[in-house]
């Protein structure tokens, strides 16, 4: 059986061919721009990124816009808005209880009054210069900018949108899976050679996704160093990430999906010391059931390296971030996460 998904790249069971490893944009470039807003997109298109990736998360009205999180605290200003000081609150969401202001309880209109902010302003300080500037981006606008730019470019640009706790979602009346599939389909990107990858960490959705909701395009399941999926946990399913990730797990997850997307150290673990050690055979296991390997997330400040590749003690100082991802393109991984597309074009080279 031969697969073909996004371009450049070809799978095939037990055997791999990989033209290019994929370079996926995580949140944008969100190492130089506020995440998630498009300029944060379009600075990764220009530096080189294969496909862009939105989280998604709705609105009261049932709009789908790109956050992290549904609760928006720390990336954009609402906390500072009068206005809103009524809509703060605490919910429990996939099992966590989390203070806030939130996307669905925001109309669109309101969400767009707001404006975008740095996530790690300790980490990364001069992002802060683009604080108040941008606004939330809606799903629809992002197809709007990634059609632009691959014709302004001359390639293909890809999307890789994550769907955000999509049982809680579902669970309040709002679900992410259709209006993505419809959003999907009027782009006519809702087939299976278009440059569209739909992630999710829970399984459940991804499933109805393929097998109810007409999703066309690659699916990739999303995998933590720890826990379990929450709709596997909340339905009392015993299975965690690391049962799914087992051989026996992995023939399993074959049935639905395309690839994983595990934890970056899921492939190439720490020793004690908190240096790189050696890779796992997670690669091995998931390209011999047929699914490919993007692993997240890959990013240059010392606080999320390990140790032998930090440069200094400033957790918010540049480390060797290529050097990391070149050791998983070693390990091979066919496609990987990166807050730095720029970087990420450099490793890959």
């Amino acid at each position: 059986m031969c697969l073909t998904w996004g371009p450049g790249t070809r799978f095939r069971r037990r055997a791999r061919l990989v033209a290019e490893p994929l370079l996926i944009a995580h949140r944008g470039a969100s190492g130089a721009r506020p995440e998630h807003t498009l300029e944060a997109y379009e600075l990764a298109a220009r530096w080189g990124a294969d496909y862009l990736e939105p989280d998604l998360v709705a609105t009261a009205d049932g709009q789908l816009v790109a956050r992290h999180e549904n609760e928006i605290s720390a990336t954009t200003d609402i906390a500072e808005r009068a206005e809103f000081a009524d809509r703060r609150g605490t919910k429990v969401i996939d099992g966590v209880e989390v203070a806030g202001w939130f996307t669905e309880d925001l109309t669109l209109a309101e969400l767009r009054t707001l404006r975008c902010r740095e996530r790690l302003p300790a980490l990364r300080p001069d992002n802060t210069a683009y604080d108040g500037q941008f606004t939330v981006p809606t799903l629809g606008e992002i197809l709007d900018l990634r059609s632009r730019l691959s014709e302004e470019l001359g390639r293909k640009i890809g999307l890789y949108p994550e769907t955000k706790h999509p049982t809680y979602f579902r669970g309040i009346g709002l679900p992410l899976e259709e209006p993505l599939v419809a959003a999907l389909t009027a782009a006519g990107l809702n087939r299976r050679d278009a440059p569209v990858f739909v992630q999710s960490f829970e399984l459940g959705n991804l499933i109805a996704l393929r097998r109810d909701l007409g999703l066309a395009v690659p699916t990739i399941f999303l995998a933590a160093e720890e826990g379990a999926p929450y709709d596997l946990e909340s339905s009392g399913d015993p299975r965690t990430f690391a049962d799914l990730l087992t051989p026996a797990g992995l023939a399993e997850l074959a049935r639905w999906v395309s690839g994983i997307g595990p934890h970056k150290d899921l492939v190439i673990g720490r020793s004690e010391d908190g240096s790189l050690a050696g890779p796992t055979p997670l690669v091995a296991r998931a390209h011999a059931a047929g699914l490919a390997v993007h692993p997240w997330t890959f990013r240059r400040e010392n606080e999320f390296l390990p140790t032998d590749l930090r440069q200094g003690t400033d957790p918010g100082a540049a480390g060797d971030v290529v050097a990391e991802i070149r050791a998983h393109l070693a390990a091979g991984v066919d496609g990987f996460f990166t807050d730095h597309p720029d970087l990420g074009v450099l490793a890959r080279g």
